[in-house]
Protein backbone atom coordinates (compact mmCIF):
# COMPACT_ATOMS: atom_id res chain seq x y z
CA UNK A 1 0.00 0.00 0.00
CA UNK A 2 0.90 3.43 -0.35
CA UNK A 3 2.70 4.94 2.84
CA UNK A 4 2.01 8.15 2.33
CA UNK A 5 0.78 8.91 5.62
CA UNK A 6 2.87 6.32 7.65
CA UNK A 7 5.39 8.95 9.45
CA UNK A 8 6.04 12.05 8.97
CA UNK A 9 4.09 14.85 8.91
CA UNK A 10 0.72 15.31 6.82
CA UNK A 11 0.47 17.48 3.82
CA UNK A 12 -3.20 18.61 2.96
CA UNK A 13 -5.93 20.90 3.41
CA UNK A 14 -7.86 19.66 6.27
CA UNK A 15 -11.54 20.40 4.84
CA UNK A 16 -13.61 17.65 5.57
CA UNK A 17 -15.75 16.60 2.73
CA UNK A 18 -17.86 13.36 4.16
CA UNK A 19 -21.08 13.45 1.92
CA UNK A 20 -23.99 11.86 3.13
CA UNK A 21 -27.72 11.19 1.84
CA UNK A 22 -26.38 10.40 -1.35
CA UNK A 23 -28.62 9.88 -4.35
CA UNK A 24 -26.14 10.88 -7.12
CA UNK A 25 -24.78 8.03 -9.63
CA UNK A 26 -21.69 8.32 -11.39
CA UNK A 27 -21.19 7.32 -15.05
CA UNK A 28 -17.59 6.15 -14.94
CA UNK A 29 -14.23 5.14 -12.72
CA UNK A 30 -10.21 5.94 -12.97
CA UNK A 31 -8.17 4.08 -10.52
CA UNK A 32 -4.73 5.42 -9.83
CA UNK A 33 -3.10 2.10 -10.00
CA UNK A 34 0.51 1.68 -7.48
CA UNK A 35 -0.86 1.30 -3.65
CA UNK A 36 -4.25 0.99 -5.49
CA UNK A 37 -5.09 -1.52 -7.52
CA UNK A 38 -1.54 -2.87 -6.72
CA UNK A 39 -0.28 -2.67 -3.05
CA UNK A 40 3.38 -2.75 -3.75
CA UNK A 41 4.64 0.00 -1.75
CA UNK A 42 7.31 -1.67 0.00
CA UNK A 43 8.97 -2.86 -3.51
CA UNK A 44 8.75 1.21 -4.57
CA UNK A 45 10.27 1.57 -1.08
CA UNK A 46 13.42 -0.41 -1.34
CA UNK A 47 13.66 0.42 -5.07
CA UNK A 48 13.94 3.97 -4.17
CA UNK A 49 15.71 3.77 -1.18
CA UNK A 50 19.00 2.25 -3.19
CA UNK A 51 18.44 4.96 -5.66
CA UNK A 52 18.40 7.30 -3.01
CA UNK A 53 21.86 5.91 -1.80
CA UNK A 54 23.45 5.61 -5.16
CA UNK A 55 22.67 9.47 -6.36
CA UNK A 56 23.09 11.31 -2.61
CA UNK A 57 24.31 8.94 -0.24
CA UNK A 58 21.00 9.07 2.34
CA UNK A 59 17.86 7.36 1.97
CA UNK A 60 14.82 9.40 1.79
CA UNK A 61 13.08 10.23 5.28
CA UNK A 62 8.86 9.73 5.78
CA UNK A 63 7.99 12.97 5.27
CA UNK A 64 10.73 13.27 1.39
CA UNK A 65 8.04 10.10 0.70
CA UNK A 66 5.00 11.91 1.40
CA UNK A 67 5.74 15.09 -0.37
CA UNK A 68 8.50 13.97 -3.56
CA UNK A 69 7.45 9.87 -4.20
CA UNK A 70 3.78 8.87 -3.53
CA UNK A 71 2.14 9.55 -6.67
CA UNK A 72 4.54 11.46 -8.47
CA UNK A 73 6.38 11.36 -11.46
CA UNK A 74 10.06 9.57 -11.91
CA UNK A 75 11.35 13.03 -13.23
CA UNK A 76 10.53 14.79 -10.27
CA UNK A 77 11.60 12.18 -7.85
CA UNK A 78 14.91 11.78 -9.71
CA UNK A 79 15.29 15.76 -10.08
CA UNK A 80 14.59 15.33 -6.46
CA UNK A 81 17.59 13.55 -5.43
CA UNK A 82 20.06 14.76 -8.04
CA UNK A 83 19.17 17.58 -6.96
CA UNK A 84 18.51 19.25 -10.63
CA UNK A 85 16.35 18.62 -13.41
CA UNK A 86 16.85 15.92 -15.53
CA UNK A 87 16.28 15.30 -19.34
CA UNK A 88 17.00 13.05 -22.49
CA UNK A 89 19.77 10.04 -22.20
CA UNK A 90 20.53 10.80 -18.28
CA UNK A 91 17.17 10.64 -17.38
CA UNK A 92 15.79 7.37 -19.36
CA UNK A 93 18.73 5.40 -18.21
CA UNK A 94 18.08 6.08 -14.92
CA UNK A 95 14.65 5.41 -14.85
CA UNK A 96 15.68 2.33 -16.53
CA UNK A 97 17.83 1.69 -13.31
CA UNK A 98 15.41 2.04 -10.85
CA UNK A 99 12.55 0.34 -12.63
CA UNK A 100 14.52 -2.73 -13.14
CA UNK A 101 15.15 -2.87 -9.55
CA UNK A 102 11.25 -2.70 -9.11
CA UNK A 103 10.18 -5.17 -11.69
CA UNK A 104 12.88 -7.54 -10.65
CA UNK A 105 11.86 -7.16 -7.15
CA UNK A 106 8.33 -8.02 -8.27
CA UNK A 107 8.88 -10.84 -9.39
CA UNK A 108 10.60 -12.40 -6.87
CA UNK A 109 7.88 -11.42 -4.72
CA UNK A 110 5.26 -13.31 -6.10
CA UNK A 111 2.81 -13.03 -2.71
CA UNK A 112 2.80 -9.09 -3.15
CA UNK A 113 2.90 -9.18 -7.24
CA UNK A 114 -1.12 -9.36 -6.95
CA UNK A 115 -3.92 -7.24 -7.26
CA UNK A 116 -5.39 -5.99 -3.72
CA UNK A 117 -7.60 -7.50 -1.85
CA UNK A 118 -11.25 -7.27 -3.63
CA UNK A 119 -9.90 -5.69 -6.78
CA UNK A 120 -10.60 -8.53 -9.12
CA UNK A 121 -14.00 -9.04 -8.11
CA UNK A 122 -14.90 -5.18 -8.23
CA UNK A 123 -13.28 -5.28 -11.94
CA UNK A 124 -15.28 -8.25 -13.03
CA UNK A 125 -18.42 -6.28 -11.61
CA UNK A 126 -17.43 -3.47 -14.16
CA UNK A 127 -16.68 -5.28 -16.59
CA UNK A 128 -20.08 -6.98 -16.36
CA UNK A 129 -22.10 -4.20 -15.74
CA UNK A 130 -20.43 -1.77 -18.96
CA UNK A 131 -19.24 0.93 -16.61
CA UNK A 132 -16.47 3.13 -18.36
CA UNK A 133 -13.10 2.50 -16.41
CA UNK A 134 -9.42 3.32 -16.89
CA UNK A 135 -6.46 3.67 -14.85
CA UNK A 136 -4.17 7.00 -14.27
CA UNK A 137 -1.05 6.38 -13.09
CA UNK A 138 2.34 7.89 -12.86
CA UNK A 139 4.09 4.65 -14.22
CA UNK A 140 6.46 4.94 -17.08
CA UNK A 141 5.51 2.80 -20.27
CA UNK A 142 8.15 0.12 -19.05
CA UNK A 143 6.26 -0.63 -16.36
CA UNK A 144 2.77 -0.22 -17.83
CA UNK A 145 3.48 -3.02 -20.51
CA UNK A 146 4.90 -5.21 -17.46
CA UNK A 147 1.59 -5.02 -15.54
CA UNK A 148 -0.30 -5.49 -18.01
CA UNK A 149 1.74 -8.83 -19.07
CA UNK A 150 1.74 -9.94 -15.62
CA UNK A 151 -1.33 -9.03 -14.14
CA UNK A 152 -3.47 -10.21 -16.98
CA UNK A 153 -5.20 -6.24 -17.24
CA UNK A 154 -6.50 -6.36 -20.65
CA UNK A 155 -8.86 -8.40 -18.78
CA UNK A 156 -10.82 -5.26 -17.73
CA UNK A 157 -8.56 -2.20 -19.41
CA UNK A 158 -8.48 -0.84 -22.61
CA UNK A 159 -4.63 -0.40 -23.18
CA UNK A 160 -5.10 2.68 -25.68
CA UNK A 161 -6.97 4.41 -22.64
CA UNK A 162 -5.01 3.92 -19.72
CA UNK A 163 -2.71 6.93 -19.05
CA UNK A 164 0.78 6.79 -17.34
CA UNK A 165 4.20 9.08 -17.43
CA UNK A 166 5.08 9.31 -21.00
CA UNK A 167 7.32 12.46 -20.46
CA UNK A 168 5.22 14.58 -21.64
CA UNK A 169 2.03 15.08 -19.38
CA UNK A 170 2.36 16.85 -16.38
CA UNK A 171 2.09 14.56 -13.70
CA UNK A 172 0.23 14.64 -10.20
CA UNK A 173 -0.76 17.09 -8.31
CA UNK A 174 -1.44 18.59 -11.95
CA UNK A 175 -5.03 17.79 -13.02
CA UNK A 176 -3.86 16.44 -16.32
CA UNK A 177 -4.10 12.99 -15.79
CA UNK A 178 -7.11 12.38 -14.73
CA UNK A 179 -8.98 15.29 -16.95
CA UNK A 180 -6.88 12.98 -19.88
CA UNK A 181 -8.52 9.73 -18.19
CA UNK A 182 -12.27 10.92 -17.93
CA UNK A 183 -12.05 11.94 -22.35
CA UNK A 184 -10.36 8.64 -22.92
CA UNK A 185 -13.16 6.67 -21.44
CA UNK A 186 -15.93 9.51 -22.73
CA UNK A 187 -17.61 10.67 -19.19
CA UNK A 188 -17.27 14.29 -18.09
CA UNK A 189 -15.14 14.12 -14.90
CA UNK A 190 -17.71 15.41 -12.63
CA UNK A 191 -19.30 12.29 -13.93
CA UNK A 192 -16.32 9.89 -12.26
CA UNK A 193 -15.47 8.53 -9.67
CA UNK A 194 -11.69 8.47 -8.55
CA UNK A 195 -9.99 5.66 -6.62
CA UNK A 196 -6.97 7.06 -4.86
CA UNK A 197 -4.19 6.75 -2.22
CA UNK A 198 -1.56 9.68 -2.23
CA UNK A 199 -1.89 13.22 -1.28
CA UNK A 200 -0.73 14.33 -5.04
CA UNK A 201 -3.41 12.26 -6.30
CA UNK A 202 -6.18 13.58 -4.05
CA UNK A 203 -5.07 17.15 -5.33
CA UNK A 204 -4.95 15.93 -9.23
CA UNK A 205 -8.70 14.23 -9.02
CA UNK A 206 -10.00 17.39 -7.13
CA UNK A 207 -8.43 20.15 -9.68
CA UNK A 208 -9.79 17.58 -12.57
CA UNK A 209 -13.55 18.07 -11.48
CA UNK A 210 -14.10 14.55 -10.53
CA UNK A 211 -17.22 14.24 -9.06
CA UNK A 212 -16.31 11.61 -6.22
CA UNK A 213 -13.09 10.97 -4.74
CA UNK A 214 -12.48 7.55 -2.47
CA UNK A 215 -9.64 7.19 -0.46
CA UNK A 216 -8.05 4.22 0.05
CA UNK A 217 -5.81 2.91 2.87
CA UNK A 218 -5.44 1.62 6.52
CA UNK A 219 -8.40 2.23 8.82
CA UNK A 220 -6.08 4.20 10.82
CA UNK A 221 -5.33 6.81 8.17
CA UNK A 222 -8.70 7.47 7.29
CA UNK A 223 -9.48 10.15 9.18
CA UNK A 224 -6.25 11.91 7.38
CA UNK A 225 -7.48 11.11 4.22
CA UNK A 226 -11.10 12.36 4.76
CA UNK A 227 -9.57 15.48 5.83
CA UNK A 228 -7.88 15.90 2.09
CA UNK A 229 -10.07 18.28 -0.11
CA UNK A 230 -12.47 16.70 -2.24
CA UNK A 231 -12.16 13.17 -0.61
CA UNK A 232 -15.47 11.99 -0.28
CA UNK A 233 -15.28 8.46 1.53
CA UNK A 234 -12.13 6.20 3.06
CA UNK A 235 -12.41 2.56 2.59
CA UNK A 236 -9.60 -0.71 3.44
CA UNK A 237 -10.00 -2.52 0.44
CA UNK A 238 -12.18 -2.44 -2.66
CA UNK A 239 -14.37 -5.34 -0.67
CA UNK A 240 -15.66 -1.84 0.86
CA UNK A 241 -15.83 0.07 -2.16
CA UNK A 242 -19.56 1.57 -2.82
CA UNK A 243 -20.73 -0.18 -6.13
CA UNK A 244 -24.01 1.56 -5.43
CA UNK A 245 -22.03 4.78 -6.42
CA UNK A 246 -21.96 3.40 -10.14
CA UNK A 247 -25.15 4.58 -12.12
CA UNK A 248 -25.23 0.45 -13.86
CA UNK A 249 -24.30 -1.27 -10.15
Amino acid sequence: MDLAFAGGSFFCSHRHAITTGITMKYKGIIFDFNGVLLWDAPLHIQAWQAMALRLRGAELNDDEFSIHVHGRTNAHILGYLTGHMLHGKELLDLIQVKESMYRDLCLKNSDRFVLSPGAQALLDFLAAGGIPRTIATASERTNLDFFVHHLGLATWFDRQRIVYDDGFLPGKPAPDMYAKAAANIQVSPHECIVVEDAISGFKSAHAANIGYIVGLGPRATHGRLLACEGVSTAIESFEQFPRQMLLNA
